[in-house]
């Protein structure tokens, strides 16, 4: 009876916390994003459905020299979904699929459409994503504006998989973009943030749909980059992999899981590729993880159950379904706190010197650390403002901090100090996020910068295209 009683009391407390992360009344005109950081006023929001209702509002703005932000989901944290007194596109109701050839394996969809969208779609002719990121709730036009990656480590980040994109640029015109046609606005666009126009749809390459075994086991930090090189790139069945690096206090960026996804090309596709829904423990975990933000005995103890459920054991499930939303457990609001994501980019050379180097900042610095996912990311410079200058892992740090600002100068302040240390060796880091860097240091990690700039002038003279991100980092 006890158990069930405590059993009882944490389900309670699981969705006490669950529905106070929902409190409405927000002002509408009133626009922030997923950070909560710096938010505006805006001129309005438009929910966009035509093509020609898209072209008719870029008249209207340059008309009357009104600037224009698009927004999918709104999970990026850097300012890059809107703008002081500008309209905001808000692009999820343009999500329809417009062409699919299962032969040539590729699919054109409207650039609201979510991963979800395209999943439910292809799954029952046997295809899957090349490249996504690790949940399936974010547009298709919103992953290309950041060149999105995840935890496929034979196909690249998104890039690589994009076959076409039409974008309605700041002249009202849309134009096929390629590496063939427009090929000038194909890097720019693609991990452009927005600020070239409106991506009007997309055409994907695809891949087939599989069935993996997925199995974990854990590892050192110190050993991480042999193991990956050796045992996991060599591994010619493995397709999807990622690791965790342990924020407990017990075992702090010393111990490491990895996790594996191995081809069994034995088993039907069919019996496997039943979509899955939402995961039946997501309350639990939710709470679970909210002691994680405040106790260091939880994160402790998050940890040893993160292993106790994954090592040692194996599970049987389709490509699609291993692409899947995995971490709804940490959705999180707060009036005076949030959790903010930061990524860095090492080369797989230099894993461990920059662990053992940011590992007394984070220390010194107090900063809240909640987690850190491990993905490998190939060398991929396609893009104008690339983050991929070599072979490298990509570090997803997930930080609790308050919103106050007096907390967010001590966490800029640590934020710029790991990433002096990345420019040690020769890293880099993910654009999407809140503005911590300095303009000097987004300036050395991305020597392209000034070339991406001046060609958004070329294109956008006007600068009708506008976000927050482009203020910060070329307004100075």
């Amino acid at each position: 009876m006890k158990k069930i009683a405590v059993l009882l009391l944490l389900i309670a407390l699981c969705l006490w916390q669950y529905e106070r992360t929902f409190i409405a009344g927000d002002d509408p005109f009133l626009r922030s994003d997923y950070s909560k950081l710096r938010p505006v006023k805006i001129n309005r929001v438009i929910p966009t459905k035509e093509i020609k209702q898209l072209q008719e509002i870029v008249s209207e703005a340059r008309e009357k020299e009104l600037k224009i932000s698009i927004a999918g989901q709104r999970h990026s944290q850097g300012g890059h979904t809107y703008y002081k007194d500008a309209i905001v596109l808000d692009m999820t109701p343009f999500n329809k699929v417009l062409a699919f050839d299962e032969m040539a394996k590729t699919i054109t969809v409207q650039s609201g459409a979510t991963w979800a969208d395209v999943q439910k779609y292809i799954n029952p002719y046997g295809l899957a994503v090349k490249t996504m990121q690790s949940q399936n709730i974010f547009t298709i036009g919103g992953s290309i504006s950041v060149n999105a990656h995840g935890r496929d480590i034979r196909n690249g980040s998104l890039i690589s998989s994009v076959e076409s994109f039409r974008l309605l640029g700041a002249d009202g015109q849309i134009r096929n973009v390629s590496r063939l046609e427009n090929a000038e606005l194909f890097p720019l666009a693609l991990g452009g943030y927005g600020l070239f126009g409106v991506i009007v749809d997309v055409t994907l390459s695809l891949t087939d749909d599989e069935v993996y075994e997925m199995t974990s086991e854990t590892i050192s930090t110190e050993a991480y980059s042999n193991y990956f090189l050796n045992q996991v790139k060599q591994n010619p069945d493995i397709h999807l992999h990622l690791a965790r690096i342990s924020v407990a206090p017990d075992s702090f960026l010393t111990d490491m899981y990895a996790t594996n996804y191995s081809v069994r090309e034995e088993l039907p596709v069919t019996n496997y590729n039943q979509l899955k829904l939402k995961d039946t423990y997501v309350l639990p975990l939710k709470f679970l993880f909210g002691l994680n933000r405040s106790f260091d005995w939880a994160k402790n103890a998050f940890w040893d159950l993160q292993r106790h459920f994954l090592i040692g054991r194996s599970t049987i499930l389709t490509r699609n379904n291993a692409m899947r939303s995995e971490s709804d457990f940490m959705d999180y609001s707060s009036d005076t706190k949030n959790d903010l994501l930061q990524e860095y980019f090492i080369p797989v050379e230099h894993f461990e010197d920059f662990i053992n180097h940011i590992k007394p900042i984070l220390q010194e610095e107090q900063l809240n650390l909640l987690n850190i996912t491990v993905r490998y990311v190939n060398h991929d410079e396609e893009a104008s403002l690339s983050y991929a200058k070599s072979d490298m892992f990509a570090l997803v740090c997930l930080f609790n901090t308050p919103l106050s600002k007096a907390a967010q100068a001590r966490m800029t302040h640590g934020i710029q100090r790991i990433i002096d240390q990345l420019k040690t060796f020769n890293g880099s880091y993910y654009l999407p996020y809140a503005p911590f860097p300095s303009v000097e240091q987004f300036r050395t990690i991305y020597p392209k910068a000034e070339a991406f700039f001046q060609a958004k002038d070329q294109w956008d003279p006007q600068h009708l295209f506008m976000n927050q991100f482009y203020d910060d980092y070329r307004g100075h």
